[in-house]
C-alpha cells in the first residue's frame, strides 16, 4: 500500500482523526472518569438574544479546559469576564473537576486570569512576537 500526505480535507476526514483519537484515549481513561467528556459553553446575551461574549470549554477526565473567553469591546472591563469564569468554575466543581486550565498570549488577559486565581505553569517566548502562557487553577 502506498500512502501520501495531503492537506486537502473535509469534515469526514477531520472526524475520522478526532473520533479515533478519542477512542484510543478512552482505552486509557480510569473507569471512574469514562463518559465525563462534556462541552460547557456559556454566553452573554441581551434580551433580544444578541451575543456580547462567551466562554467555550470542555470537561475531560478530571479537569475543565477553557478554549475561549471573549467579551465584546464595548462591555469589556465591566465584570462580565469574571462572571463567566465564576459560572464555569461552579460547573467544574459540580462535575468534580480538580482544576481548570487555559492559555493566553501576553497581549490578551494574563493579569486578568491571575486576579481570578490562575497560576502560570508554563510559557513559550516568541510566539509570534509575544509570550504564550499556560495557566491552571486548582479547585
Amino acid at each position: 500500500m502506498e500512502l501520501y500526505i495531503s492537506n486537502e480535507w473535509n469534515n469526514d476526514d477531520k472526524t475520522y482523526v478526532s473520533s479515533n483519537m478519542f477512542a484510543f484515549n478512552l482505552k486509557h481513561f480510569p473507569e471512574n472518569l469514562k463518559g465525563r467528556y462534556q462541552e460547557v459553553n456559556l454566553f452573554l446575551k441581551n434580551a433580544d438574544g444578541q451575543i456580547f461574549g462567551g466562554l467555550i470549554s470542555e470537561i475531560c477526565w478530571n479537569w475543565m479546559q477553557i478554549e475561549y473567553l471573549f467579551i465584546a469591546d464595548e462591555i469589556r472591563k465591566s465584570g462580565y469576564g469574571k462572571q463567566l469564569l465564576d459560572e464555569a468554575e461552579k460547573i467544574a466543581k459540580a462535575k468534580n473537576c480538580d482544576f481548570i486550565k487555559l492559555d493566553t498570549l501576553s497581549f490578551q488577559a494574563l493579569d486578568f486570569y491571575k486576579k481570578q486565581g490562575f497560576e502560570v505553569f508554563g510559557s513559550i517566548p516568541n510566539a509570534g512576537g509575544y509570550t504564550h502562557y499556560y495557566l491552571k487553577k486548582d479547585l
